[in-house]
Formats: structure tokens, sequence, C-alpha cells
């Protein structure tokens, strides 16, 4: 049980709220949309893989900076500089879906719409942050499940223009949902990204969901160890009891 007074718990989004599911036909239907609604020669396997290049070289400098451009500034002056902005920037969102959408389906885990709605029971105020391509596939996500009435605050890095591990964004959810920084907890996968923001916001827990494959990619180092390790992301109500 978490003894610290809690308030507030906030939530990561990749691998934390939502898992990514293979599905070949699926990645190579959204490669062949991609590809046809620039209009490009390439193949779209050929294709995405020069978007690819060009997207690592854009991550690259998000994560130097801690800057998150727009997704209509990402298409139009990095994955695709060299076609016309007025033509590409009006399809950002479309090709940020199709976009994510190469990688598999994006799926809640099976029981974090439960775990959600019993935490709202419980009197805590919940938020997301997450650092985001896209401005509205959470939004929409969340509008679809049914999930927008339990989150006070939703701050995304494409919508704040500054991304985790940056103390900044962490600060901005807490103000807008009302609670000093220190009665709040936040919930993702990375060690590093999560553990360093949420840590240098003055935030009163840090809670890791172990994802093995984002430990592999990315192994916590120094001093980013977790108050609170979780397997499954329900483990939140053995913690959080009723406020």
């Amino acid at each position: 049980m978490i003894n610290k007074k809690i308030d507030a718990i906030f939530l990561d989004h990749g691998n934390t709220l939502r898992v990514v599911v293979e599905d070949e036909v699926f990645q190579n239907d959204a490669r062949q949309q991609l590809a046809k609604l620039i209009g490009t020669h390439e193949s779209p396997d050929i294709f995405c893989k020069h978007l690819d290049e060009k997207y690592n070289v854009y991550k690259k400098r998000a994560k130097d900076t801690l800057l998150q451009d727009s997704a209509a500034e990402v298409w139009t002056r990095w994955m695709l500089p060299d076609y016309p902005t007025n033509k590409i920037a009006p399809l950002a969102n479309q090709l940020t879906c199709l976009w994510r959408d190469r990688k598999g389906h994006h799926v809640l885990r099976p029981d974090a719409k439960k775990t959600i709605i019993e935490l709202h029971k419980r009197g805590y105020i919940l938020g997301i942050i997450a650092n985001s391509l896209s401005e509205t596939e959470i939004p929409d996500w969340l509008e679809a499940e049914g999930l927008m009435q339990y989150f006070k605050s939703v701050v995304l890095s494409s919508k704040f223009g500054r991304r985790k591990p940056d103390p900044y964004i962490y600060l901005e959810a807490a103000y807008l949902a009302g609670v000093k920084p220190e009665n709040c907890a936040y919930v993702g996968d990375n060690p590093n990204r999560d553990i360093q923001g949420a840590r240098r916001a003055g935030f009163g827990r840090v809670i890791i969901l172990s994802e093995p494959a984002t430990l592999t990619k990315d192994p916590p180092t120094g001093e980013n160890k977790p108050d609170l390790d979780i397997r499954e992301f329900s483990d939140l109500l053995k913690h959080f009891l009723a406020r």
C-alpha cells in the first residue's frame, strides 16, 4: 500500500495503457495507404524505410533537446521536407495514424479499463502524461473507449511542445489537475524517461509497470529505480486503496 498522501495518479500511454499487437496484414495495409496518400512512386516498404531514417534524425533531436514539434511540423520539416507544405500539413494527423499502424494494432491492456474506473471510484484524480507524435490519437481513443470522463488532465508532448523527461510536462499536468506535485503518482514503463522526469518534477511516487521489451531496450541506469515495480496494471488496486 502507498503510505504517502496521493491525490492524483498520472499514467503513461504507450506500453502502459495500450500495447502493440503485430498483424502483418494490418501493418502492410497501413504502409500501402501511407505511400498512396503521399503519391510516391517508391514501393511502400522502401518508402517507409526512408521515412524511418528521417524520423530517427528527428527523434534524436527530440531526445537531445526535449523539444516536441507538432505533427504538422514533424511531417513537413523532418519526414517529407521535399514535398509541398500545403499538401502535407493538412494530412499530418492521417499520416501519423498510418505511421503508427505500420507497427501493429494498439490495444488497451485487458485489465486497464476496469482498473481506471475503480481508481476513479476510490476517489483518485486521474490524468495522462505522454510523449505523442499525434495530437488527436489519444483523445480520440479515450472517447472511443468511453474513458475520457475519468481523466481530468491529459497532457501530450505534441501539444505541449516539450516531452518527457522534461519536468515541465509533469508540472503542467499536475497544475491542470489542481494537485500539488508531491501528492501525485506517475505510472510508466520506461525507467529512465518516466522516473527521471517525475522525480525532477517532485512527484510523490513513481511506479514502473515492468515491460520486458522496454526494459531490454532501455534498461534503468543510475538512480532511476522506481518506488514501486508492478507486473500487471491491475496491481495498482493493491496499492491505492479508497481515499
